[in-house]
């Protein structure tokens, strides 16, 4: 005779995100400026530097900090 449970394997569990896990996903998601904004801001201060060459990573990641800490 077949003995069903028997032969039954464990089910895998998969834990779902909580509520306040996905209410914290979307908060740092809209703590991250977009890139539009940053390359906005990192023009004006190209811009402010007299258009000089050779800064454009600094230009970023200065505009990119001050947006964070606006926010």
């Amino acid at each position: 005779m077949f003995d069903p449970k028997a032969n039954k394997q464990p089910k895998a569990s998969v834990a779902a995100p909580s509520q306040g896990s996905r209410g914290k996903l979307t908060m740092m998601a809209n703590a991250v400026p977009s890139d539009g904004k940053i390359r906005e801001r990192a023009y004006e201060l190209y811009e402010s530097r007299g258009r000089g060459p050779g800064q454009d990573e600094q230009d970023w990641l200065r505009a990119e900090k001050e947006l964070l800490k606006q926010q």
